[in-house]
């Protein structure tokens, strides 16, 4: 077996090979698509709407804009840009179609569909050209992709001279004690959460382990960095139980 054959990653704790990491997480994906709204609300403790609310105020869509939303499931972040930009487009580009299915039956979708497209791809290979959009948006799914340096270049490269990138992510919160307490729930509490409400207590073990094998927001605005992003920054939600950075293309 070469070298290249035999690289790997992780999936949550365990060790796979990276090609088998993408068809992992699109299971995973497809199990629990039609609770994928009530999972947010299970990982978040409800909480991940004020995020998404405070993703689109420091964003500050404007009208007229062409946003991307990878990994953009069923809508949420798309549906909000096009609400608070007053017009535009938006793209949501995810890996599994079933995510996207969802998105399609939400009402918000009905009613906004001359603004969205709805698009089967993979955030390491975009099937979009260069320069194609103004603002890349990511949530709660850049930590799920094999290898994260291949999905911020190719945020840069659909970006357009001035696009803006914006992830937001489960993260690490920098007291010690406090994550402990939040290990605590999450291990817990959350797989079991998952096999009550979706039958499904592995994907949300997987969820779980996949947000402590995420780096810390300093290591990963630094990936920003050397994606060739400029004027990266970042902002901690509920004490870093999540982050949003941001950064530009300039």
């Amino acid at each position: 077996m070469s070298a290249e054959q035999s690289k790997t990653t992780h999936f949550g704790f365990q060790t796979v090979d990276e090609d088998a990491k993408a068809g992992m997480v699109h299971g995973v994906f497809s199990r629990v698509a039609s609770k994928y709204d009530i999972m947010n609300d299970l990982m978040s403790m409800g909480i991940h709407r004020v995020w998404k609310d405070a993703m689109m105020d420091w964003l500050a869509p404007r009208p007229g804009q062409k946003l991307l939303d990878v990994a953009g499931g069923t809508g949420d972040v798309s549906f909000r840009f096009l609400k608070r930009a007053g017009s535009g487009h938006a793209t949501v580009c995810d890996m599994t179609e079933s995510m996207l299915v969802e998105g399609r039956k939400r009402a918000e979708a009905e009613s906004m569909a001359d603004s969205l497209d709805w698009v089967v791809g993979d955030a390491m290979a975009l099937p979009f050209a260069d320069n194609s959009f103004d603002v890349y948006t990511i949530s709660f799914g850049i930590r799920n992709v094999t290898r994260i340096p291949d999905a911020l270049s190719e945020a840069y490269r659909v970006l357009k001279p001035g696009g803006r990138i914006m992830v937001l992510e489960f993260s690490q919160i920098p007291n010690e004690m406090m994550q402990k307490a939040y290990d605590l729930y999450s291990f817990n509490v959350i797989p079991k959460m998952g096999e009550i409400v979706a039958n499904d207590r592995d994907s949300y073990q997987y969820l779980v382990e996949s947000i402590r094998k995420f780096p810390t927001q300093e290591t990963f605005a630094q990936m920003i960095r050397e994606a060739g992003f400029e004027n990266v920054s970042y902002r901690n939600l509920s004490m870093g139980i999540a982050a949003l950075h941001s950064g530009w293309k300039l």
